[in-house]
């Protein structure tokens, strides 16, 4: 009877799970599904219908123009001048991103007093929201009372034009890079989950540490390397709050008084969509600019079979 009991029980088990159908599976993702088709796939799709017409915004007096607004997109040498500063700005401040947090990472991976403070300060940046970090960085830049320049006038610099070309795109690149505890923290539990015993090993056959970090650490961690990098180029190529922010002059948010350094492409679209009203036309900037980012990412995803390594457990691989 006890024999009867045991094996009886897991199958009780499998019987009280088997009365849940394949509708439960449904009822539970259907908020996910209904949040996608309706905040994602439904504007998607209008943005794309929009991109074809003349459509302003305001009046329901628009037409069909087919690919008009494309064709003129690719003419417009504001615009192209706009992304070609923003891939600029991306193929400089992601790989500053990345090698920055994984430095702070290995820096704070250590048995150090008070490291879970430092940990903390590094971190705080990251949650700061992005409107009052451009602001605090706005007077921080000051050319007359911003602390900046006051400390350079300590060292005997003279007071630097932050705000204006061609030093404003430098201001945002450090604007940018202040948000390193993101990238750290994540970098971070990738290090910790590094096998103590390959790196023993490794000093065994007589490596030193940089050849460890090189040859050891940096591919065991490379998976979450290239996923630092695919968000950070998706998270670049979108700024737009911190330019229009940054203006050194001028009504705050105004396009007019953003400097060209800093005149990035979702800025070009802002200035469209809300300052010419040309709906139409900046549904269009939107829809190749995704196709841009998707270029991108699938480029860096398909050399990553060059430099990002997987674990695979033994026995599956064989």
């Amino acid at each position: 009877m006890a024999a009867t009991t045991t094996t009886g029980a897991p199958r009780r088990g499998r019987q009280r799970w088997s009365r849940y159908s394949s509708g439960t599976f449904y009822l539970f993702v259907s908020p996910w599904v209904l949040g996608f088709a309706l905040l994602t796939a439904l504007p998607l799709g209008y943005a794309l219908l929009v991109s074809f017409t003349n459509f302003n915004g305001i009046s329901d007096r628009w037409r069909w123009v087919g690919m008009r607004n494309y064709t003129e997109l690719v003419r417009d040498t504001d615009a192209i001048a706009s992304l070609v500063r923003t891939l600029a700005y991306t193929a400089i401040s992601v790989p500053l991103m990345v090698a920055g947090g994984l430095g702070l990472a290995v820096l704070l991976n250590r048995r150090l007093k008070a490291v879970g403070l430092f940990r903390t300060i590094f971190f705080l940046p990251s949650v700061v929201p992005v409107v009052a970090m451009a602001i605090m960085w706005k007077l921080i830049f000051n050319r007359n009372a911003g602390i900046l320049n006051a400390i350079l006038e300590k060292l005997s610099v003279g007071p630097v034009a932050w705000l204006v070309d061609p030093n404003a795109f430098y201001a945002l690149i450090i604007l940018t890079l202040w948000g390193l505890g993101g990238g750290m923290v994540i970098m971070l539990a990738a290090l910790q989950g590094v096998p103590a015993e390959l790196e023993e090993a490794a000093v065994v056959d007589g490596a030193n540490r940089w050849h460890v970090f090189r040859h050891v650490t940096v591919p065991m961690i490379s998976p979450v390397i290239f996923f630092q990098v695919v968000t950070g180029i998706i998270a670049s190529f979108q700024i737009v709050i911190q330019p229009l922010l940054l203006a050194e002059t001028g009504q705050v948010g105004s396009v007019a008084q953003v400097p060209q350094s800093t005149h990035l492409y979702m800025v070009q679209v802002y200035q469209e969509f809300f300052a010419n009203s040309r709906y139409g036309y900046g549904s269009a900037m939107l829809w190749v600019f995704f196709l841009v980012i998707l270029a991108i990412t699938l480029l860096v995803q398909r050399s990553s079979r060059l430099w990002v390594h997987y674990q695979v457990d033994s026995e599956a691989e064989r």
